[in-house]
């Protein structure tokens, strides 16, 4: 049944070509909060699609039922029973809990008439840092977008994050705060989201911390402290997508992380927890989360979770009878990396499915969002993140999208402010 405010957010999404995003505003943001002035210039040239023009609507029933479903998700996570469930698939490393519950979770979710439907959880979500300025940058173009802009523009997510760096810390140390964060990940300067990575260090500089930016394969470790260019790193924030830090490159961060000589977030028990694709198979069947002894109220939350299963060879043929109503996503995978959808799988890829490794997500349909290119309505497809920390929501911002997964190769595409009616 669709409440007033749902039926808004759909005719916005659909009817409403206004741009909202202020580029000029947005520019001289990155500018100043980069501390560079030719900042902007240097990196979103090369990088056309990252923002897009217009924000995405979402009703507040919407939001408030996908924040019930992370809700279940944190408290599943909490069960003894669930625990050693999903760790007993997950790599050695993985095993042993620090304290830390992991920096800016990403649940990402499809809006469809049905509802929300959470389709992945993420423990290195990018770009919360550029949404959050980005979210800045929006001016109103009717009473609508007006009143959905209360609170777009403050500074809850910065106070938020430093809040979340200094728990994160105390999980682990017990008192105190980080004196040096390094924001490290594998060839940092050539990430695509590598402005965010400065963003987010300005934020910790302008909040007294220091914080660095760095190569993994730089970290140093000599069975005391952890440093990078000679200087100790007291916390990690890591945004490698090596969960297990398996990587030969990643040894020096590894052995810190096992000896407890840093605070890693997220680290290789958070993944295990929230993000291994396999734990999907669990949050979806009603009769395991019963046998967790999750409440039934919990328990109905989780219903937004399309159904989920292994696939293996033993099941494989009856998986490609209903592979047309499912997306197939690889165990090891991160992104959209080896996704498919199973309507347009073929049977050379299928063969690879078949042997194992991947597991079958009921499909859930992605959001529609209408704009113009060239003064011509043409549809694009939204998803919805929210970046949480601890079960609370941080932010929420959307991606648009054409293809398969997202990419930000759509013209007209990129990340899109969450604007709630």
């Amino acid at each position: 049944m669709l409440t007033a405010s749902t039926s808004l957010s759909e005719r916005l999404n659909r009817k409403c070509f206004c741009i909202t995003l202020d580029w000029t505003e947005l520019s001289a943001a990155l500018d100043y909060e980069a501390g560079d002035p030719g900042f902007c210039k240097t990196f979103m040239t090369s990088r056309p699609h990252l923002f897009s023009n217009v924000p995405v609507f979402l009703a507040a029933s919407a939001l408030d039922e996908m924040q019930r479903i992370v809700v279940a998700i944190e408290a599943t996570a909490k069960l003894p029973a669930y625990r050693a469930a999903v760790l007993s698939w997950a790599p050695e490393i993985a095993q042993r809990d620090f304290g830390p519950v992991g920096a800016l979770m990403g649940y990402d979710f499809h809006i469809d008439v049905d509802g929300p439907k959470l389709i992945e959880v993420n423990t290195n979500a990018g770009g919360a840092f550029l949404n959050a300025l980005q979210a800045r940058a929006q001016r109103a173009c009717c009473s609508d977008v007006d009143r959905a802009l209360i609170g777009a523009r403050d500074d809850r997510f910065e106070t938020s994050v430093i809040a979340m760096f200094t728990a994160e810390w105390r999980r682990q140390r017990g008192a105190g705060s980080p004196r040096r964060i390094a924001i490290v990940d594998d060839r940092a300067e050539e990430q695509y989201l590598y402005p965010e990575f400065v963003l987010a260090r300005q934020l910790l500089l302008k909040h007294g911390v220091e914080a660095v930016i760095g190569d993994a394969s730089e970290l140093k470790y000599d069975g005391d402290r952890l440093r990078l260019d000679g200087d100790e790193i007291d916390l990690v924030y890591n945004r490698l997508v090596d969960f297990a830090l398996d990587e030969p490159e990643h040894a020096a961060l590894r052995a810190a992380y096992q000896d407890g000589a840093v605070v890693l977030t997220p680290n290789p028990h958070n993944h295990a927890l929230f993000a291994s694709k396999r734990n999907l198979t669990l949050l979806s069947d009603p009769a395991a989360l019963e046998a967790f002894g999750l409440p039934p109220e919990m328990r109905s939350r989780l219903a937004g979770v399309p159904r989920t299963t292994l696939v293996t060879p033993d099941n494989s043929d009856a998986a490609w009878q209903s592979r047309k109503n499912m997306f197939f996503k690889p165990l090891s995978g991160h992104g959209s990396k080896a996704v498919y959808r199973g309507d347009k799988v073929t049977k050379g890829v299928w063969a690879e499915i078949a042997r194992g490794g991947y597991v079958a997500q009921l499909f859930a349909s992605p959001g529609q969002r209408i704009i113009e290119i060239d003064g011509t309505p043409t549809s694009r497809k939204t998803d919805v993140r929210l970046y949480t920390y601890d079960g609370q929501v941080l932010l929420a911002a959307a991606r648009l999208y054409q293809g398969q997964t997202t990419n930000f190769r759509t013209p007209g595409g990129g990340f899109a402010p969450v604007l709630v009616i």
